[in-house]
C-alpha cells in the first residue's frame, strides 16, 4: 500500500494503523480485510460509492461499532499511548429559529454548567481561544441555525480540535457547502494540519479538491480496492469501474 511520503516505514513518526479491519452486522459483511496507514501530518481521502462502508469504517474507528482487525495509534518512544480523536459529522442540522448561538454550543459541551445560565468570561475567552483556531472568533454570538455551510463546518471543526487531537476525522465535511466555501474549508484544513501535525481522514464524494490537498486517497468498496496519490486513484481502472459500474456522477 501506499502510505504517503514516509514511504512505508514510520521512522520518528506517529501513526494510525488499521490491520484487516472487518464489520459485520447480522448476515451482511459490511467491511472485510481493510488494511490502512496513515502517518500525523498527512490528509488521507476516502472515497467510495454510496453504501461502500466509509461511515462504517469512521464509526469502527471511533469505537461506536464491533468490528474484527486491529486500530492501533503509535508515536515512538511511547508505549500504549491512548488515542485522542476530534470527530466532525455529516451535516447537523440546526432550527433557524433557535436560540443558541455559536458560544452557547461550547460552553455546552466544554463545561457542566447548563448554557441557558449565561457563559462567563472565563468560559467565552475560551471559546474564543478555540474559534480561532479556525479564524472564526466573528461567529461567536451567531445562532447556529443562521450559519451557512462553510461557517457551520468551520465552527464544528473548532469543536473538535478541543482538546487538540491525534486524528481528525471529517465525514462528508464538504456537504452543502458552496464551492468559495469549500476551497476557503480545505485550506483551513491544511493549515491545521501543518500547524498541529495532525492525521486527517475525511470521507468526500467531491474529487476536485483531491489533487491539491489529500496526501493519499483511498478507494474502497466493502474492502480497499486500491489506494495511492489522487492522481494514480483517479485515474486507475478500479475508480472508473466502481463509478461506471454503480453509476454515481465522477
Amino acid at each position: 500500500m501506499n502510505v504517503g511520503s514516509h514511504g512505508g516505514i514510520c521512522g520518528h513518526s506517529c501513526c494510525l494503523r488499521i490491520q484487516n479491519l472487518g464489520v459485520t452486522i447480522g448476515n451482511d459483511s459490511i467491511l472485510k480485510d481493510v488494511t490502512m496507514h496513515i502517518h500525523c501530518g498527512e490528509l488521507v481521502a476516502l472515497i467510495g460509492p454510496n453504501g461502500a462502508g466509509k461511515s462504517t469504517l469512521l464509526k469502527a474507528i471511533l469505537g461506536q461499532i464491533a468490528h474484527e482487525g486491529t486500530i492501533s495509534f503509535s508515536v515512538p518512544g511511547q508505549r500504549n499511548r491512548k488515542v485522542k480523536i476530534g470527530y466532525v459529522p455529516q451535516s447537523p442540522t440546526f432550527d433557524p429559529g433557535d436560540p443558541i448561538t455559536v458560544c452557547d454550543l461550547f460552553a455546552c459541551c466544554m463545561s457542566k454548567r447548563p448554557a441557558f445560565l449565561g457563559v462567563g468570561k472565563k468560559m467565552r475567552a475560551k471559546v474564543l481561544q478555540c474559534l480561532g483556531r479556525v479564524q472564526a472568533e466573528g461567529l461567536i454570538d451567531k445562532r447556529m441555525g443562521n450559519l451557512s455551510g462553510g461557517e457551520l463546518q468551520r465552527v464544528l471543526l473548532a469543536l473538535a480540535l478541543e482538546p487538540l487531537p491525534n486524528v481528525l476525522i471529517l465525514d462528508e465535511p464538504l456537504s452543502g457547502v458552496d464551492v468559495e466555501g469549500m476551497t476557503a474549508l480545505m485550506d483551513m484544513l491544511d493549515e491545521v494540519r501543518v500547524n498541529y501535525d495532525l492525521s486527517i481522514l475525511m470521507t468526500t464524494h467531491n474529487f476536485d479538491m483531491l489533487k491539491r490537498y489529500a496526501n493519499q486517497v483511498v478507494l474502497i468498496n466493502h474492502t480497499v480496492l486500491c489506494d495511492g496519490t489522487a492522481d494514480d486513484v483517479l485515474s486507475g481502472k478500479e475508480f472508473a469501474q466502481v463509478f461506471h459500474r454503480t453509476g454515481e456522477a465522477i
